[in-house]
């Protein structure tokens, strides 16, 4: 049976360039596709029939709305699956994967809890975070009276630097975020490369770690006082925005690809 390696959530540049490097058979879907398990075997649908073909690598970059039952269903077929499909699990829903990372960060919070629609009053300024999409979105900074329709993180407003660290297997980049407000992002035109903070790149390895992933990108930030707090576990971040992160992103999953299986499994580092 001839078995191909599967793209989900790679733009059609992307894919393309990741496949011309590659001498197996690859499909490649920008969107969720179907997929079934059965005896041990994956099975994902053809982009243009409704054939269903073997799969024995799947590379999965995206993040999407009703993505949970998918990588649950990854996490089932157990296979080679980059990042790691029960990491992955741990980590998409927001609110469960900051508790977890805060069991295993050195810098960590105090934060605040709200249900849906219930009132929380702050006599300072507090950010607002809900939703589960890891992408800088739903945020909002407030004093006073705030209420929601989803469950809500409530965290101190800290002024200082936001940082992202990226870890791409043994490659690390540290990257000051920017933004025109107190929002700050990895795709504002100021961002851009900064030393490493050994402290950080051991925080963020410590919880990679913990959650047996290959691929994160912890955001930090750092106050006008030097003290470092976490703000969120990114499982699935932007890897187009720098070049140089794209490209070991690329020769990362190349490499992963066309190794035996037997040389994929995930990083599982016990703890230190």
């Amino acid at each position: 049976m001839n078995e191909y390696v599967c793209l989900v959530g790679l733009d059609e540049p992307e894919y393309r360039e990741i496949e011309a490097r590659l001498d197996v058979p690859v499909l490649a879907h920008e969107t969720l596709p179907r997929i079934r398990v059965d005896d041990d075997q994956l099975w994902v649908e053809a982009r243009n029939s409704a054939r269903f073909l073997p799969v024995s690598k799947m590379v999965y970059h995206g993040i999407f709305e009703n993505d949970l039952d998918f990588i649950a269903g990854l996490a089932l077929w157990g296979g080679d699956c980059l990042p790691h499909a029960r990491g992955m699990l741990d980590c998409r829903l927001k609110i469960p994967c900051l508790v977890r990372a805060l069991q295993h960060t050195r810098f960590g919070m105090p934060r605040g809890y709200a249900s849906p629609r219930a009132y929380f009053e702050s006599p300072t300024e507090r950010v607002a975070k809900w939703g589960n999409w890891h992408c800088g979105e739903n945020k909002a900074l407030f004093s006073g009276e705030f209420s929601n329709d989803e469950a809500t993180i409530i965290e101190d407003y800290l002024v200082g630097q936001a940082v992202r660290v990226v870890l791409i297997g043994d490659q690390h980049w540290q990257i000051r975020l920017e933004g025109d407000d107190w929002l700050k992002s990895i795709h504002h035109a100021d961002a851009d490369f900064m030393p490493v903070d050994r402290d950080l790149l051991d925080d963020t390895r410590r919880i990679r770690a913990a959650f047996g992933l290959e691929i994160i990108a912890n955001d930090y930030i750092v106050t006008e006082d030097g003290d470092k707090y976490l703000l969120e576990v990114n499982h699935i971040p932007n890897v187009t925005r720098f070049p140089q992160i794209w490209e070991a992103y690329r020769d990362f999953v190349v490499a992963w690809l066309s190794a035996p299986q037997s040389e994929t499994t995930a990083i599982n580092v016990p703890l230190p």
